[in-house]
């Protein structure tokens, strides 16, 4: 038996491919899901708004894939922590680990590129190479301060 959808299904189907990230959402966002993409926006923005429908289509195209958006003016708490100096930026994190940050609007095909790029990331080795650059900078700040 077939049901009509209520208003509120009809308005989330209706709505973007994109999940707004908040303070509240983000860390479980990012922890429950393997590949997070991230766009830092804010409504005053040009082009925040150029990169919009461009973002949105990546967002169609890859639904394995989390889309989501944060806007710096209501959470200027995550821009800080991600340190977000201009907008828009472009975030990937896969596996808790962030492997992508650029600021400025991407072409589709350079977005679709990055995506792409990401998706073939040996993690187990991003993984090492952090372990590695932050072993190196533990030795450099411990053999600077003498004996």
């Amino acid at each position: 038996m077939c049901r009509r959808p209520s208003r509120q299904q009809e308005e989330d189907q209706t709505m973007s491919a994109t999940v707004e990230l908040t303070k509240e959402n983000f860390d479980q966002t990012v922890t429950d899901n393997e590949f997070v993409l991230i766009d830092f926006w804010a409504e005053w923005c040009g082009p925040c708004k150029q990169f919009a429908p461009v973002y949105e289509k990546a967002a169609e195209d890859n639904p394995d894939l989390v889309f989501g958006k944060v806007d710096t003016e209501a959470q200027p708490e995550l821009a800080a922590a991600f340190g977000i100096q201009s907008i828009p930026t472009l975030m990937i994190v896969r596996d808790q680990v962030a492997v992508f940050a650029q600021p400025g609007a991407l072409p589709e095909t350079a977005l679709t590129d990055v995506i792409g790029q990401a998706r073939k990331l040996d993690m187990d080795q991003v993984r090492q190479q952090i372990a590695e650059q932050q072993a190196q900078q533990a030795e450099q700040q411990g053999g600077g301060q003498g004996a």
